[in-house]
């Protein structure tokens, strides 16, 4: 692997981990949480504003239909099409491929599908997927996998972990033909799926490992399995995952999993959580959460970070209906979570991470009052 990428760890307490994780637009301190612009953009807010943000999630699979690969090819890849410095990590559409059940048919070939924008019929392999990304640009790759829902029958969980380890020994092989994005180094890293059961798991990872990623992710849940079923699930990948490589878990967005996810070893999450609930008016701090379009808030100046517009302001555009509610909102939303991540960071490094998450999480939980008295 290139030098110019890649791993390495600074610091840890018990399984937590501080990192550095290396693209060609610079490092990026772990763990880290990554804002989801599935279509080359973050909803309802620009991202030149993102602060202390290096590390973006776009989706191959909405790329690969609009705006197509033909245009971000043309546009020199999607950094340079959507103007954005820093790196992109792009999903290769195994969760939409799960989402879209009922317009998809799985095979050793590949998925064909039947497009949600207009009924249009598409074959991706995992061959593909690795070519459309390297299109896209993506610093990082993911392999084209099956994310099985929760729950299923033995029989759905079997093809998923069966096609997924064939699809990844095909898309690592025609990854490592070319390395390569618009001549960066960029880096592919290899799902593991199995549900919420221990020994498929570990099944998936023995099948998987010899496969050398430069990074290993957890994918299949955050799908509908209760948080104690998805715990130990998280600390068994932990122990499991090499120590030298970066380690993801997919789809994983509220402050409590994250900081679950940081406990076990993870170091990299993302979730449309924090910007979806943004849109209907859910901001999240310290101390909770706070529906802001709740009519206690109508005359509450509290300033809120990071911008500094006060609750009153952000309550009276959402009863307007104002666009820039959802701009702001997001912000604050956003400004959090990457706010969360760093001072877990902080925590890690001085030794003080699981007694900070003990006492932080019930904190977290708090739902505030929901209108006047």
């Amino acid at each position: 692997m290139d030098s110019s990428i890649g791993y390495a760890l600074v610091a840890s307490t018990g399984a937590a981990r501080a990192g550095i994780l290396r693209t060609a637009w610079g490092e990026i301190e772990t763990p880290t949480f990554m804002p989801v612009a599935t279509h080359g953009s973050i909803k309802a807010f620009p991202h030149h504003l993102l602060q202390n943000v290096f590390l973006i999630l776009a989706n191959a699979y909405h790329l690969y239909l609009r705006p197509g690969v033909i245009t971000l090819e043309e546009a020199g890849g999607l950094h340079a099409f959507m103007g954005w410095k820093g790196a992109i990590l792009t999903d290769s559409g195994g969760y939409q491929i799960f989402s879209l059940a009922k317009q998809r048919r799985l095979s050793e070939e590949g998925v064909l599908f039947k497009s949600h924008i207009d009924g249009s019929s598409h074959l991706l392999t995992p061959e593909d997927m690795v070519d459309i990304q390297r299109k896209i640009g993506s610093d990082i790759q993911m392999v084209l996998d099956v994310c099985p829902p929760y729950p299923c029958s033995i029989k759905e969980m079997e093809e998923a972990l069966s096609l997924t380890h064939l699809w990844a020994v095909r898309a690592r092989k025609a990854f490592l033909q070319n390395p390569t994005a618009y001549g960066r180094p960029v880096q592919q890293f290899g799902i593991i799926q199995g549900g919420v059961d221990a020994e498929l798991r570990k099944a998936c990872w023995n099948s998987l490992k010899d496969l050398d990623f430069e990074g290993w992710a957890v994918g299949g849940l955050a799908v509908g399995e209760p948080f104690e079923l998805r715990r130990p699930i998280l600390h068994l990948m932990g122990a499991l995952l090499p120590p030298e490589k970066p380690r993801y878990v997919m789809g994983l967005g509220t402050p409590i999993d994250i900081l679950e996810a940081i406990a076990a070893g993870m170091d990299m999450m993302d979730c449309v959580l924090p910007t979806r609930n943004a849109r209907h008016g859910l901001l999240y701090s310290w101390e909770g959460i706070r529906n802001i379009k709740n009519s206690i808030y109508w005359n509450d100046f509290t300033p809120i970070p990071p911008w500094g517009y006060t609750r009153a302001y952000l309550h009276h555009l959402f009863r307007v209906e104002d666009p820039l509610a959802l701009t702001l909102a997001t912000s604050i939303n956003l400004a959090f979570f990457m706010e969360l991540v760093q001072e877990a960071r902080k925590r890690i490094i001085d030794g003080t991470f699981y007694a900070w998450m003990r006492d932080t999480t019930p904190l977290l939980m708090q739902k505030h009052r929901q209108s006047n008295p």
